[in-house]
């Protein structure tokens, strides 16, 4: 694999995740938990992190931006892997709920009354018995491992000959 598919893949990794967490919120009706929100927070910041790679001069400094995307990009899998765990009722999570509100004025009152309870310990949405946050996970830690593994093959791959 070469950098620049590495590089991309820092990229695309959180934006396909965030991507699909808002399909599920405004297309799907999925309305996020708290912890749902906390899984997002690493991968909005791995998408400027890993942009800004595009952009700044030096190999080591565009290897550097990837590996912190991939870093985030982690960091949010162990968040979901963690939610995952209270949803499966594995161990305890949070004792807040949060719920969707908006509106302004005399709409606060209509809205807090007509707004969804989210709990963080109920899965909204399975597939093959695994929840969004499960997917979370495995798709983060994942896609992370196998960048940081990438960087650090090319990193240590045998450079070519130059012919005299």
């Amino acid at each position: 694999m070469n950098f620049r598919a590495v590089q991309i893949a820092s990229l695309a990794l959180p934006l396909f995740l965030l991507g699909g967490a808002y399909a599920s919120q405004y297309a799907g009706g999925l309305y996020p938990c708290e912890m749902c929100w906390w899984q997002r927070y690493p991968h909005m910041a791995a998408v400027p992190v890993a942009l800004i790679g595009f952009f700044l001069p030096g190999h080591f400094v565009k290897r550097v931006c990837a590996a912190l995307a991939a870093f985030a990009v982690f960091s949010s899998g162990i968040i979901g892997g963690f939610h995952a765990g209270v949803e499966y009722g594995w161990w305890q999570g949070i004792t807040g709920c949060t719920s969707a509100i908006t509106g302004s004025g005399a709409d606060y009152m209509k809205a807090i009354l007509e707004a969804p309870l989210l709990r963080c310990d109920v899965a909204p949405w399975k597939l093959f018995g695994i929840s969004l946050a499960g997917y979370n996970f495995l798709l983060s830690c994942g896609g992370a491992i196998a960048i940081l593994w990438s960087l650090w093959k090319i990193r240590n791959s045998p450079k070519p000959k130059q012919q005299a």
